[in-house]
């Protein structure tokens, strides 16, 4: 093995860091520091907190999570599925459509369960 071969991917790795760390910190270098009542003051969007930080949420919430992870994930390996199709062939073709079948199952399921009734 050979360090060259492993150059392209350090330098993608030094970018990205570089890309998520230099703005933060020309921010925090550069940025004006001028703190008041209200900069200092804890918020939540944008009024005062008028319940407990540790109040139960509905389950809904969670629910809507669940699916949006669902059809994220759903998408991920369709893009791959797609790019395939001529190579994976007809045995390729019905275990995505078995996949897309299990996922309607579980989408008719949440439907059913009211997850998607919003009061």
């Amino acid at each position: 093995m050979n360090i060259e071969q492993y150059l392209p991917v350090i330098l993608f790795i030094l970018v990205g860091v570089g890309v998520g760390v230099a703005p933060q910190l020309l921010g925090f270098l550069l940025g004006p520091r001028r703190p008041d009542e209200a900069k200092n003051s804890p918020y939540e969007c944008g009024f005062e907190a008028f319940e407990d930080a540790r109040m139960k949420f509905d389950v809904r919430y969670y629910l809507v999570a669940i699916l949006f992870i669902l059809f994220d994930l759903e998408i991920a390996f369709l893009f791959p599925w797609a790019v395939s199709l001529r190579e994976v062939g007809m045995p390729g073709f019905l275990a995505i459509m078995l996949f897309l079948g299990i996922l309607v199952v579980g989408f008719a399921y949440e439907w059913k369960k009211g997850a998607l009734d919003w009061e």
